[in-house]
């Protein structure tokens, strides 16, 4: 159903079975997958690109120009994938330079008031806490866990599995498998309980000693990240996880 009292521009594309209520706006150059619901009052903006079962709450804006001094008015996007509840007053920016997107995944859920800034990446499963503000050009993997009111700066690269409690503050890139607290953000031990009792792909015991020995080794033995990761790749039996984390630790300039 498409109510007579919502904007919806000529040039925009929507697909089977999209609900929008009234008084939202969709501008001319918006891409809405099947299935979709576009709640009242929401706004879509031009360079938007949605998949399917996509819900837009009250208030969102997707696709608004970036708050970065460096646009310049180019052509940019934000693509979303499929099945993400998209909540009351979040607001999503464009990508700031030609050729660039901000990116949402799929099965993410953001909470109200959420801001993402331009160029951010998200991937899939990420939650995203109430009043959270994710800065340009921040790539967040999946699997992860935002709290309310956390503040993530630009640039920064966040593992996945990982949970960020409540009013952190970071400018430093977390590695997978842990949690994170306050302002400067700490490392507060391996995300033990999301690890074992995840329903895509839990983690056994012995793997998770594994992930625990590799970061006692990071964060308790007083050495640079780049030694630690020299030393867990030696000291630790390898499995995908392990190498996951030498490899994050490997590619980060700076981590928490």
């Amino acid at each position: 159903m498409i109510s007579e009292l919502a904007y919806i521009g000529k040039g925009a594309k929507l697909g089977k079975n999209v609900t929008v209520e009234p008084f939202a706006y969709i501008a001319d150059d918006v891409v809405i997958g099947d299935d979709c619901y576009i709640y009242a009052h929401a706004t879509i903006l031009d360079g938007t690109r949605m998949g399917n079962r996509n819900k837009i709450h009250q208030g969102a804006v997707l696709g608004t120009e970036p708050q970065d001094l460096k646009y310049k008015g180019d052509k940019t996007e934000l693509i979303i994938g499929d099945d993400n509840d998209i909540r009351e007053n979040v607001v999503i920016a464009r990508a700031t330079n030609a050729g660039h997107a901000t990116t949402i995944g799929s099965n993410c859920h953001l909470m109200d008031g959420v801001h993402i800034c331009h160029g951010a990446v998200l991937k899939d499963y990420v939650m995203v806490g109430l009043k959270t503000i994710i800065g340009g050009n921040t790539v967040i993997e999946s699997y992860n866990v935002l709290s309310n009111a956390v503040i993530l700066y630009e640039n920064v690269h966040i593992g996945n599995w990982t949970l960020i409690l409540s009013g952190t503050r970071l400018r430093k890139d977390v590695p997978p498998y842990i949690m994170v607290k306050g302002n400067p953000a700490t490392y507060h031990g391996v995300n033990t309980v999301i690890l074992q009792k995840n329903t895509f792909q839990p983690m056994n015991d012995t793997t998770l000693r594994h992930v625990m020995n590799a970061y006692l080794i990071l964060y308790h033995s007083n050495i640079s990240p780049q030694d630690a990761a020299i030393r867990i790749k030696s000291e630790i039996e390898s499995c995908p996880e392990v190498e996951n984390i030498i490899q994050f630790i490997t590619n980060s300039k700076l981590i928490v």
